[in-house]
Parts: structure tokens; C-alpha cells; sequence
């Protein structure tokens, strides 16, 4: 049955409301106690309409939403549950502690332990604050580009979209170049060039296997995640009775710049607690998302903090040895405390890991092209489907193919420039949120950001404070690097205007 909901009078004017409603909110992007315009041109008072469909907007928001994104929302496949949907995204945020093992080498063992204390209350807290409070009220595909595009204009979603897509590459490029690191625990001799084909011939693998429709579910996330979690529990528990050492020693390294310190170490710490948006563009495809997603959220991020603080705890304290970590190490502390056994569980569950996360990747990053195609930001080429699998293939080889190229570089070249691109995603995300709460005030948000005005000051400011400091601390790759990645969007935006007004 249709919901009755009653109308409250807007703080804004008709014609500003109007262009909210159909430059911003076009594609997807209300609620249905949104205020009504009434034909008469006046936003009517105390009066109540019918919300159709169960799906939350009025008949007028809904038939500005695009086709397809309608018809997700009115799918009648078997959605993702609460259970599931916890699995899924913390295989997809986190999946194991695989990758931070640089981290401890050039920030040191007690400023890496302490990142992982104080990154989650300035980075992904907030972050899943604004990423539920959005996912409840705008549960659409295309999720924070959407949002900021609603929020900001047509400039600045272009630009979410395009850096997020453009931080896909270099992040799916990063799980082969790691999945290929571990694989070298066994295989030494993969050096060189031989370390490059393996690291293509998995994007390769992973990219056939999505253009033919197969993909993780919540079911097999779960089977993973045990697989991936019962070596990292074991390690804990053997490192637990072997402790040697203060694993808060040395606070940083010895002999390097206090500033230097945060480079590397916490763009690697940036990049383990990202992600958490991303999920949000696939909302319809999640059962309630506006009860589901915020209560996934605070079980996840504190499930992350500890499978990345605990492994490295125990194994510092157990071994002491922090400045031979390495790309990978966490096989040889599992072989150092546990035996070859526990080595070949710990490489075996690194390489599923990575291999997972980059099927995730692929999966996920080839919607936001889609999203931008149709709204004409994209060639129509990429909202195209696979004639029997139905899946966006265009979209899936055109990433893998630049996935394929970047993997020459190391893992931490990767993901120091990834940083630039998705702090420009995360602060766009986040001043979005304040945004939005200006814009149409009266959104149904079914979760909204705690604390008041305090609490929406914190999820903005607090991410803004760690970016300020993350740019200022990169190496010099990255200094290269990561501005030119960020300036590419403005250019694309261009570029895609003009071929759009060629097309008119």
C-alpha cells in the first residue's frame, strides 16, 4: 500500500526548489516527504500525497529518474539481507591486513599502531556516518556521485565520478600487483618482467570472469572471509605467547624527519580505511538499505580496525624485527611464529584476498562509467551490455585494459597516487552531506548524522584535517603524480562537454 506522508513548507523559494528537484535531484536523489510543487506553482501546506510503489518518492521525483535506475529499485531479485550485506562489505573494505606491511618500515611500528587508532575517528567514521545518512535518503545507483552532483552541480559530480573511476584503475592495478607479491613467497623467481605478465595475466583472468556475469555473493564473501580470517585469529593467538618486545618501539624510525613519517605510511593507512562510500551505489540492490546499511556500518568499521591493529600488534611484540617489513611480510611472520604451515595459510588467504577485493573492484568501478553515461557525461558505449551475459563488458575491458598497463608499478607507487584521487572523492562526499542538509532540508533521512550541527561539523572537518595532512606528507612520486591524476578531471569534463554540445 501506498504511504500517506504530510507535506511541510519549504525554506526555499519555487524556482530554486524547482531546479533542486531537476538539476540535481534528477537522477534519483529524494524521498517522498519531499515538499510538493503543485502545478498552481505553489508549495502546498499540511497536505498529504501518496507515495507509490513502496519506493519512497513521489510520482513526480520518480519519473525523473532514469529508466534503468527505476527499474532497479523495483527489481524482484532476491536481495541482499543484513547477514550478508555485513560480509560483502567488509570483504570489500577490508578483507585481511594484506598491504600494510610497508607501513611499519617507513612510519614505524608506533606510528603505525597508533594510525590505526586515530585514521578510523578521522576518516572512515565519518565517512560511514555521511555514507549512511546519504544511502538512506538517496538510495540510488551512482550513490555519492549522485549525491554530490545533487549537491553541488553538474562541474563537481562529474568530477566525483570521473576520480573515482580514475582511482579504480590505479586501485585494481595495486590488488594485482599484491595478489602477484604474495604469489612470490612461493615462486621467488617471479622478478622483473615475469612479476608484470602475472600481474596482467590476473587482470585479464578477473576481467573474463566478470564479463561473463560471475560474481562473489553474499554466501561465498561469508566462505571467504572464514577461509581468509581463521590464519590471521591463529597467528594472534601463537604471537600472543611468544611476546618478546614493546611493539610501540621505535615511535618512528630513527633518523627521519618527523614530517617524512606520514608519506607513505599514511597514504597506505588512507587507502586500507577507504572504500566505505562505494557500497552505496549498489543500495537498491540491498534489502532496506535505510535500516541495513548504517547498522552494517557499525559492525564492519570496528571488525576492520581490529583485523588490521591485532595481527600487526602481536606480530611486532612476538618479533621485534620492524625494519625488515616488507610488501608481503606477513608471510614470513606467519612462517617465523607458526611454522610453514601457517605461512602457506597466510599467503594462501593474502592471494584469495587480493583476488577477491580486485573482482569487487571490477565490479563495482564499472557502474560509475555506466552512471555517467547515461547522463550523457560518457560515450552511450558504456551503459552497453553484454549481448548473452548482460553485463556491462565495454565498461569491464576498457578498466582492466588500464589496469593491465599500470601494473609495472610497485604497490605503494599505486596507492600514494590512489590517495589524491580519493580524498578528492571523500571530501566531495562529505561536503555534500552539509550541502544537502541546506539544500532540501526537508529529505527523508532515515538515519541521520548524530550530535546535531556538532556531529555534521565533525564528518566534515574531520576528513578535511587528514587530507590537509596526507598532501602535505607525500613522497615525492605522489607529489609528481597525484597532482596530474587530479587535474585530468577538469580536462575530461571539458572534453565531455564539448562532445555532448557536438551531439545537440
Amino acid at each position: 500500500m501506498c504511504a500517506v506522508v504530510q507535506r511541510k513548507r519549504s525554506a526555499f523559494p519555487l524556482s530554486r526548489q524547482k531546479r533542486i528537484l531537476h538539476d540535481g535531484l534528477r537522477d534519483g536523489t529524494t524521498h517522498s516527504n519531499q515538499n510538493e510543487i503543485t502545478s498552481a506553482g505553489k508549495i502546498s501546506r499540511s497536505r498529504s500525497q501518496k507515495s507509490c510503489g513502496g519506493s519512497g518518492w513521489s510520482e513526480e521525483i520518480l519519473t525523473t529518474i532514469p529508466k534503468k535506475s527505476r527499474n532497479a529499485s523495483r527489481s524482484t531479485l532476491q536481495k541482499a539481507t543484513l547477514f550478508y550485506f555485513v560480509f560483502v562489505m567488509y570483504a570489500y573494505t577490508t578483507g585481511g591486513p594484506f598491504g600494510l606491511e610497508d607501513e611499519v618500515t617507513t612510519s614505524g611500528p608506533g606510528l603505525t599502531l597508533i594510525f590505526h587508532l586515530f585514521i578510523p575517528l578521522f576518516w572512515c567514521i565519518p565517512v560511514s556516518l555521511v555514507a549512511a545518512e546519504l544511502t538512506t535518503a538517496i538510495p540510488v545507483e551512482g550513490g555519492f556521485y549522485r549525491w554530490t552532483r545533487a549537491a553541488f552541480g553538474d562541474f563537481w559530480g562529474f568530477l566525483a565520478g570521473w576520480w573515482n573511476w580514475s582511482a579504480s584503475f590505479l586501485l585494481g592495478s595495486a590488488y594485482a600487483v599484491l595478489f602477484t607479491d604474495y604469489m612470490s613467497f612461493f615462486f621467488p623467481a617471479i622478478t622483473g618482467w615475469k612479476h608484470y605478465m602475472v600481474a596482467v595475466a590476473v587482470v585479464a583472468l578477473v576481467a573474463w570472469v566478470n564479463v561473463r556475469g560471475i560474481k562473489m555473493v553474499g554466501v561465498v564473501s561469508i566462505v571467504l572471509e572464514i577461509f581468509i580470517s581463521l590464519p590471521i585469529v591463529a597467528l594472534c593467538a601463537i604471537a600472543a605467547t611468544k611476546w618478546r618486545h614493546n611493539p610501540f618501539s621505535p615511535l618512528i624510525p630513527p633518523h627521519t624527519p618527523s614530517f617524512q613519517v606520514f608519506g607513505v605510511g599514511l597514504a597506505l593507512g588512507l587507502w586500507l580505511y577507504s572504500g566505505y562510500e562505494q557500497l552505496s551505489s549498489v543500495a537498491e540492490e540491498v534489502d532496506n538499505p535505510q535500516r541495513t546499511y548504517p547498522r552494517a556500518l557499525a559492525l564492519v568499521v570496528p571488525l576492520s580496525i581490529a583485523t588490521y591493529f591485532l595481527p600487526t600488534l602481536f606480530s611486532l611484540a612476538a618479533l621485534g624485527n620492524w625494519s625488515e617489513w616488507h610488501t608481503g611480510y606477513f608471510s614470513v611472520a606467519a612462517q617465523t611464529i607458526g611454522g610453514r604451515w601457517l605461512a602457506f595459510w597466510m599467503t594462501l588467504a593474502a592471494m584469495v584476498t587480493n583476488l577477491a577485493l580486485l573482482n569487487a573492484t571490477v565490479l563495482t568501478s564499472t557502474r560509475m562509467p555506466s552512471s555517467m553515461a547515461e547522463d550523457g557525461y560518457l560515450p552511450p558505449v558504456f551503459t552497453e551490455k553484454h549481448p548473452r551475459y548482460g553485463t556491462p563488458w565495454i565498461a569491464v575491458i576498457v578498466s582492466s585494459v588500464i589496469y593491465g598497463l599500470l601494473a609495472f608499478h610497485t604497490l605503494t607507487q599505486l596507492l600514494t597516487v590512489y590517495v589524491w584521487l580519493r580524498i578528492g572523492v571523500t571530501v566531495l562526499t562529505v561536503l555534500a552531506a552539509g550541502r544537502l542538509r541546506q539544500k532540501v532540508p526537508d529529505l527523508a533521512r532515515p538515519f541521520r548524522i548524530p550530535w546535531g550541527r556538532a556531529g555534521l561539523r565533525y564528518v566534515v572537518i574531520a576528513p578535511l584535517v587528514m587530507s590537509v595532512v596526507a598532501l602535505a606528507g607525500s613522497d615525492p612520486f605522489a607529489r609528481h603524480w597525484g597532482p596530474l591524476a587530479v587535474g585530468l578531471g577538469p580536462l575530461a569534463y571539458l572534453a565531455s562537454r564539448q562532445g555532448m554540445a557536438k551531439l545537440k
